[in-house]
């Protein structure tokens, strides 16, 4: 008879803890606080969850990717192009767009999978490199270099209409950025999510404890596709435009630069590595706007000098000294 695996550590894991409670309060506090960029602020929750769809196949499985904006892009002209047809309604656009995203995704896996990791770094990039291309060609469909322009999007549930303020744009991109955190965060703590780590850690023993390292990919690289494709579309929904810039290189770049500095393999790193970088990059072009790359690139190089893992990994280190909780 088969001894019974002990799920008990996940469980453990699974539980939240105050920080956890703490983090998601602070949304709510900068809303008060900074009235006057909710803008801003509507903009960090999109990339950060744009910053958590990579981190499900870097941090947890161990797919490099330099063209995740592929992904963000296909989403970002779904859910314009629903909205020009008439297909306006915001969570429509992001049920389809997330849809679509995670079934070109799905298509594309097979190829970013099949080699190692330099291959899938050019294979990456390389789609990513087409679908801008093609973008900039059909401009008769995407609008090309002008984008798409005219988008219109219904209002939320029918009530809270997206104004210039951002006030609605605010509570609707945190809230989607909730939702879909909480379903990664059960994600990856499952037993699923625990066989995404040992995959990471020895992909060429995991087949001999039963765990089917392709098809465990294959689901995580969809479901990674479509998290980025739902952050394409609130993009999209929150401006009201998009342009071919939705593909480009620097977005891929920016986004694994943003994983790294918050520590990759933690949910919460996506998060801590997107508010710091867009605060940094806020203020530092603000005070020197011609030499504020500088600034940033010596504080990114600190970072990674002295705290190797991110700044989720400064904090734990923090918490263990001083006897706190740890965060996930």
């Amino acid at each position: 008879m088969a001894t019974p695996i002990d799920l008990s550590p996940l469980r453990n894991r699974a539980r939240w803890q105050w920080p956890e409670y703490l983090c998601w309060a602070l949304p709510l506090v900068a809303y008060f606080v900074f009235p006057d960029n909710l803008s801003l602020l509507s903009q960090m929750a999109i990339t950060a969850l744009f910053v958590l769809s990579l981190d499900l196949i870097l941090g947890y499985s161990g797919i490099v990717s330099l063209g995740h904006s592929a992904f963000f892009g296909v989403g970002a002209y779904c859910a314009g192009m629903l909205a020009l047809k008439g297909w306006n309604d915001p969570l429509l656009g992001l049920a389809a767009a997330g849809s679509v995203a995670g079934a070109f995704g799905l298509l594309t896996s097979f190829l970013v999978l099949r080699g190692a990791d330099l291959t899938r770094l050019m294979v990456t990039l390389g789609v990513a490199m087409m679908l801008f291309e093609a973008a900039n060609k059909a401009s008769g469909i995407t609008g090309g270099l002008d984008g798409l322009q005219g988008i219109e999007v219904a209002p939320l549930f029918g009530q809270f209409s997206f104004d210039f303020i951002g006030k609605t744009a605010f509570f609707y991109s945190f809230g989607v950025l909730f939702l879909l955190f909480w379903l990664a965060r059960r994600l990856v703590n499952s037993p699923f999510g625990l066989s995404l780590r040992g995959i990471k850690l020895n992909p060429g023993r995991m087949p001999a404890l039963g765990a089917p390292v392709n098809r465990r990919l294959i689901t995580i690289y969809t479901i990674s596709a479509a998290y980025a494709g739902v952050a394409g579309a609130l993009l999209c929904q929150t401006t009201q435009f998009v342009s071919v810039d939705v593909f480009a290189f620097n977005r891929s770049a920016e986004i694994l630069l943003i994983l790294v500095l918050g520590g990759s393999g933690s949910l919460y790193g996506a998060l801590i590595g997107t508010v710091v970088f867009m605060t940094a990059h806020h203020l530092l072009s603000d005070l020197n706007p011609q030499y504020w790359q500088f600034w940033l690139g010596a504080a990114l190089i600190l970072t990674v000098l002295f705290a190797r893992d991110g700044l989720i990994g400064l904090l734990r280190s923090l918490s263990q000294r001083f006897g706190f909780a740890k965060g996930r």
